[in-house]
């Protein structure tokens, strides 16, 4: 069974859902006029006049634009950010970072996109707000027998891809962390985390707003100081690292970490389905939050939508990269990540990771929780949020003491299946989101 669905992920996650992915950011990087660059700056004035870090600005109508975007960062930027980056590395060597560059350049325009979608088809369901690509394909494609089955395939296949099994590995992720780390039970582990979860998740939108928008600028910036630390100890090598980078991307070598034989197909195939596979443009997950943001115009939370890819690859992707490459780890995925941290932080590097993975993997869960609810939502309405609500609970500790390989398989498969009625929607309304931007741009240039 467990060759199988690795065979189903194989054929997925290979070129078919790279060249899919890659070519929506293409083609909305060109249709909306490289909005990437031209409404960054409108994304960061938004951003910081939504801050409040307080949570007084979640409640039934919705979140803050800044909460909306710690909401998405939470779930972005997870175990893969320390283990996406090695693995790419390791397998397409240092070359596959720049890959992973050009995959978010152009997945910035999709998830604008998608942020602009989520605000133009939100819905109130028993008094609360909610959206994301379910609602927007049902009611964009026309309330047909077509999109109701593309709506409901895909809400299905979130809550399973990420409110159970993604929800699952990252438990795991944050136990085996601890065991290896302080020596902690891993049921242990799992029934406070599973606690502190359910804590969040019974508290609703306003709780889990106020506790992602403090917990994504503490994790970041905590793992970005540790990384700027590292760096300036191995100063020299920078240089060099940025140069393996640009030059290996089309002329690869040996990749850190012992890999041999790399060749431009590789890096450009594992820095791409990496790069994508951590910022989550174009799978469908992160308009679940934007939707839900309380903005004046769609376009508005769109620009915003823009610096969550950004945050995520250029910048906490990037460190994480240079790190690796700079201390010259050896090894695999966050094994490689561990390695580079204690080659150069000494017996701190371990327990930090292992705090880092705590931070990362429990504002996923919190993340992932939230977008499964939106979905539950939209298949049940309100009244099954409380067994959903303890079901991923129970998962949670489950997931801390099993072996999760399986788990892992099952969740990549549904992620791809997330992505393909999300696109189909996306092409098909691309001409809404260029009339929301370019309705947007008018009334910014008449005042």
């Amino acid at each position: 069974m467990f060759e199988i669905v690795a065979k189903i992920n194989e054929l997925l996650w290979g070129m078919l859902l790279i060249s899919l992915l890659l070519g929506t950011g293409i083609f909305f990087t060109l249709k909306l006029n490289f909005v990437q660059i031209r409404k960054f700056k409108d994304g960061i004035k938004m951003l910081t006049g939504g801050l409040t870090l307080n949570g007084k600005a979640a409640d039934n109508d919705g979140m803050s634009p800044f909460q909306a975007l710690a909401t998405a960062i939470a779930a972005q930027v997870g175990t893969g950010n320390l283990a996406g980056a090695a693995t790419a590395i390791a397998s397409g060597g240092p070359g596959a970072i720049f890959w992973m560059w050009i995959s978010a350049f152009f997945g910035m325009a999709t998830v604008y996109a998608e942020a602009v979608l989520g605000q133009l088809f939100k819905e109130k369901i028993d008094g609360q707000i909610t959206g994301g690509p379910a609602f927007y394909i049902r009611k964009g494609l026309g309330d047909n027998k077509f999109s109701k089955f593309l709506a409901g395939f895909f809400a299905v296949s979130c809550t399973l891809a990420l409110g159970f099994m993604g929800n699952a590995v990252q438990a795991n992720s944050i136990s085996a962390a601890f065991d290896n780390a302080f020596g902690a039970h891993p049921l242990a582990v799992g029934i406070i985390v599973a606690v502190m979860s359910g804590f969040v998740f019974f508290g609703g939108i306003k709780r889990i707003a106020s506790v992602t928008e403090k917990i994504v600028p503490v994790m970041a910036g905590l793992y970005i100081l540790a990384c700027v630390i590292i760096l300036l100890l191995n100063a020299h090598a920078i240089l060099p690292a940025l140069q393996a980078i640009i030059v290996e991307a089309f002329s690869p070598r040996a990749a850190v970490g012992g890999a041999v034989g790399i060749t431009v197909k590789q890096s450009v195939r594992y820095g791409v389905a990496r790069g994508l596979f951590s910022n989550e443009a174009g799978m469908g997950s992160t308009p679940h939050a934007h939707a839900i943001a309380k903005v004046q115009y769609p376009a508005e939370q769109g620009a915003i939508a823009i610096l969550t890819v950004f945050i995520d690859t250029f910048i906490v992707l990037t460190f994480t990269a240079l790190v690796l490459i700079t201390s010259g780890a050896s090894g695999t995925g966050i094994v490689m990540t561990q390695n580079a941290f204690q080659s150069t932080l000494g017996a701190f590097g371990g327990p930090f990771v292992a705090v880092c993975l705590l931070f990362f993997s429990f504002s996923t869960i919190i993340g992932w929780y939230f977008f499964g609810e939106a979905n539950v939502k939209y298949l049940f309405g309100e009244k099954l949020l409380t067994p959903y609500r303890i079901m991923v609970m129970t998962v949670i500790i489950l997931g801390s003491v099993s072996k999760v390989a399986m788990v892992w398989e099952l969740a990549d498969v549904f992620n791809g299946f997330m992505v393909f009625p999300n696109l189909v929607a996306l092409i098909a309304l691309s001409n809404l989101v260029k009339k929301a931007m370019d309705e947007h741009t008018e009334l910014q240039l008449t005042k």
